[in-house]
């Protein structure tokens, strides 16, 4: 019996947990761990290589257009189209409509208050070159704070004073969000006779001759129900941050809604800076609320309808681009979670109409929704951040170098040749990038999966672009301290150290230099997880 007892205590007494976790570990990582993540790892690059032709596919059409300088656009004789409108003087209706929401005033200092977002807007849009009265302008506040209110409606009535035919319009509650206050505008009696209606967001600034620049495509083809301008940033300079976003949204509109338009084929209505005839605004069901991208769900019901849109990659639109890691945080949430969110709603709808072809549902479906707005985000997150590092710890699983590495450096090089001007940022931009589809292959999730916060609206925050115009001639008070939790990200810092451990493994017993990226993925994740990117403004 004693003998029973001190072999006991031996036992307990030469126990070490950590190589009791070792031998678990070793115990389940060839028979479970490693077909799993080989799956995983073959899905991931079936993906890949779904995106990669999609790439390749619309890289092709780009350089035909721009070397055969035949965009869709240069097609129509704009000039020809003016001048007989100037001589008939048969000017269409035009009602231009600015959605808005609690637009803040921002303060650099106690002696400098600068012009609030929405001002800058509103005499964009009243500048506007068209006859006086055929044009309408219409600002939609939905603001919930009073103050707001009422100085968004001083200068209204200053623009009333001014000759401009612009009406004031509020609403008791904020039912649809933006959709809600489009569908409502279009309701009220004087724009019965418009014609046409143009979207301005509340940071937007068009040039004075936007109408002109796009009104006349409309008027010579009656097919047309959408003509979409492209967006300048005034502000890509401000950070690092804006700099990248500015990159990611240059390929959007350099070649995917370039390509979209010159093969007329689908591309989607980007919310704002563009103008829709308003019988194929009705014809498609009108604004809907049932996601958080109405822009993006007229769009597709208009294009199931047959109508065709236009992309004008010349004419800008001044606007901003978040500078904040939190307000572009919750943009690319729903920017993310909505068209997956869309495309399970509308993909029957899609299959069963019977006014489009089959390729351009094959487009819609294929191209649109399934590679573009869920393929590009899984892709980015799980195989470089999730599958590939989890072969260092598994290493019984087999990698396909030339899929695994080369296929997406292909990808990246064809993303990044629209901005040539931040090539040398493209390091930075593909570690943010793959930082940012943390966020938006979950967003792509919930959307699916009509999760919680699938219908979730929170307005981007914009600074003000004359935060750089006041720069040096303003004192910048000190920045407050800020709360730890206002800056912390805890998923970020929880991928960093998944990554930062993949890569001591692989220093430790690697036979690669694999553990350079993981370093510097790892620390990329880790500095947006303790906040020090963007712009940070505290509470």
């Amino acid at each position: 019996m004693r003998d029973i007892v001190f072999r006991e205590l031996e036992a307990n007494e030469t126990y070490d947990p950590t190589m009791s976790l070792i031998h678990a570990w070793d115990s389940i990582r060839v028979p479970i761990i490693a077909p799993i993540l080989q799956i995983a790892l073959y899905l991931c690059i079936g993906m890949s290589i779904m995106l990669f032709l999609e790439r390749v596919y619309m890289a092709i059409v780009i350089v035909c257009v721009k070397c055969l300088g035949k965009k869709r656009y240069t097609k129509y004789q704009l000039d020809a189209i003016k001048e007989d409108l100037e001589k008939n003087k048969n000017y269409p209706k035009v009602l231009v409509q600015i959605p808005m929401f609690n637009e803040k005033e921002e303060t650099l200092s106690t002696m400098c208050i600068l012009p609030q977002v929405y001002k800058l807007s509103i005499g964009a849009v009243c500048g506007l070159s068209w006859p006086p009265d055929r044009l309408i302008v219409q600002v939609l506040d939905d603001s919930t704070n009073d103050a707001l209110r009422t100085m968004v409606e001083l200068e209204c009535r200053k623009w009333v004073e001014k000759g401009v035919n612009i009406r004031y319009e509020t609403r008791n509650n904020r039912n649809g969000y933006k959709a809600g206050a489009l569908r409502e505008g279009l309701k009220k009696h004087y724009v019965e006779d418009c014609e046409f209606v143009v979207i301005f967001d509340a940071d937007f600034q068009p040039e004075e001759d936007f109408l002109w620049r796009t009104i006349p495509y409309l008027l010579e083809n009656p097919e047309l129900g959408l003509v979409q301008a492209r967006w300048k940033f005034v502000n890509a300079d401000e950070c690092l941050m804006t700099r990248l976003q500015q990159m990611s949204l240059d390929y959007h509109f350099s070649v995917e809604q370039e390509v979209g338009s010159s093969t007329c084929s689908f591309f989607g209505f980007n919310g704002t800076a563009g103008v829709w005839r308003i019988s194929a605004l009705n014809d498609a069901g009108g604004w809907k609320d049932r996601t958080t991208v109405e822009d993006m769900d007229l769009a597709v019901r208009a294009s199931l309808k047959g109508w065709k849109f236009l992309f004008i990659g010349d004419l800008e639109v001044k606007n901003e681009l978040p500078s904040t890691f939190k307000a572009y945080r919750f943009q690319q949430h729903r920017w993310s979670c909505g068209p997956a969110n869309l495309f399970r709603k509308m993909f029957k709808e899609i299959i069963m109409c019977e006014r489009v072809s089959i390729w351009k549902k094959w487009q819609v479906i294929y191209a649109f929704f399934f590679v573009r707005k869920i393929i590009a985000h899984w892709v980015t997150f799980f195989l470089y951040c999730i599958v590939i590092p989890a072969t260092i710890l598994v290493p019984e699983v087999y990698l396909p170098r030339p899929l695994a590495i080369y296929l997406p450096a292909g990808i990246t090089i064809l993303n990044a040749a629209s901005t040539i001007r931040s090539i040398h940022l493209l390091v930075f931009w593909i570690l943010f990038e793959n930082v940012m589809s943390l966020h938006r292959s979950k967003a792509a999730i919930i959307g699916l999966l009509e999760a919680n916060r699938v219908n979730e609206w929170v307005v981007t925050e914009k600074l003000g672009n004359t935060m750089k115009q006041t720069k040096y001639n303003a004192r910048t008070p000190k920045k407050p301290r800020s709360q730890i939790a206002e800056r912390i990200q805890v998923l970020e810092i929880l991928v960093g150290m998944y990554l930062l451990h993949c890569a001591i493994y692989n220093i430790l017993f690697g036979h690669n230099h694999f553990f350079v990226y993981l370093l510097l993925q790892a620390g990329a994740f880790f500095i947006v997880g303790v906040g020090y990117v963007g712009t940070f403004v505290p509470n």
